[in-house]
């Protein structure tokens, strides 16, 4: 069972979500203030984090700083597109604004919880397309193809968010700690070499370029 950890010191907003959630089949964790959301999750490591940031003792950007490897979606009242910015570059994998649809939350979490489950599998596997992320190796039909580097971290990305969208700003700051040496200019090259890889097994398509915004896995 999933456990989602709801950091709000709005109780109707709280009892509203814990009884959302469990219905939904998760576990629910509760705290109120910055300082207690700290000591709980020094004792519980919840597989995701609501977090407002209108919280007393401290805020929720300060406590945004001290979440570690816990997909967070904020659920705030501001909606001050620089303090979405600001939040999304460190640390919130999303932003939800109040008042809100519960159902396109619902969905929110599905999509964080699902690509955390993707980034500690095993095999991501989409269509014709396997990769193994303890080997680092990719199959097309069964076939193993040879990929470098930045390739294999291009597809994994695309793999990992498939029909999404990915723009060329965010799938390089994506891929920047396994290939630093990548940039803007070179990017097209490698997306290019990659499809005539894939291309070459499966004769299709694989990759879409979305002109003027970035590139998506067709499913």
């Amino acid at each position: 069972m999933k456990v989602i950890a709801i950091i709000d010191d709005d109780e109707y907003i709280g009892d509203m979500l814990t009884k959302l959630l469990e219905r939904e089949g998760y576990q629910v964790v509760r705290a109120y203030s910055g300082t207690e959301a700290l000591m709980l999750l020094e004792k519980v490591t919840p597989d995701l984090v609501l977090l407002d940031l209108m919280l007393p003792g401290m805020p929720g950007e300060e406590v945004l700083t001290k979440i570690n490897h816990i997909p967070t979606i904020i659920i705030s009242a501001k909606i001050d597109v620089k303090d979405k910015v600001d939040l999304l570059l460190h640390g919130a994998v999303d932003y939800v604004t109040k008042p809100f649809d519960t159902n396109e939350l619902l969905a929110r979490i599905t999509v964080q919880l699902r690509k955390q489950d993707m980034m500690t599998s095993k095999h991501i596997s989409v269509g014709r397309l396997d990769l193994d992320c303890e080997l680092h190796e990719v199959r097309v039909d069964s076939k193993t193809i040879r990929l470098t580097k930045t390739e294999y971290a291009i597809l994994k990305l695309l793999m990992m968010n498939p029909n999404q969208v990915i723009s060329k700003s965010s799938m390089l700051e994506q891929i920047s700690l396994e290939t630093p040496d990548c940039v803007e200019s070179s990017l097209k090259v490698h997306i290019s070499n990659l499809r005539k890889k894939l291309k070459s097994i499966s004769d299709e398509e694989h990759i879409e370029s979305i002109w003027g915004i970035g590139f998506r896995l067709k499913d």
